[in-house]
């Protein structure tokens, strides 16, 4: 039985989220982990309404902001998935991460 462990990454800077990742990536391929991605998401544009006080009298405009994703998956190697799961990510970062076990074909499972 083998585990994959999808990490999805996102960020406002897509600086730093092009860093993370592709220290990600260099981690992985030291290790001789099979890695699959970087796969960009959908860039998604966001707008919050602003408003000058707290009874929604008045707007003042919105907020725009854009979020960018990233995925990978790293399959097998669990040791490496769990430490690089566990890392501490810089602020702009927001990390979610799944954990699959997939049975190989012909396993009887």
């Amino acid at each position: 039985m083998t585990f994959v462990t999808k990490l999805r990454l996102q960020s406002g800077d897509r600086a730093v989220l092009d860093s993370v990742v592709d220290d990600i990536k260099s981690t992985a391929e030291r290790k001789g982990a099979e890695l699959k991605g970087p796969h960009s998401k959908t860039t998604q544009r966001m707008q919050v309404p602003l408003s000058k006080d707290t009874t929604g009298g008045g707007r003042l405009g919105s907020w725009d902001y854009t979020v960018y994703s990233r995925e990978v998956e790293i399959v097998g190697h669990d040791d490496l998935a769990r430490r690089i799961a566990a890392r501490e990510f810089p602020e702009p970062i927001h990390v979610e991460v799944e954990v699959e076990q997939i049975n190989p074909v012909g396993s009887g499972a």
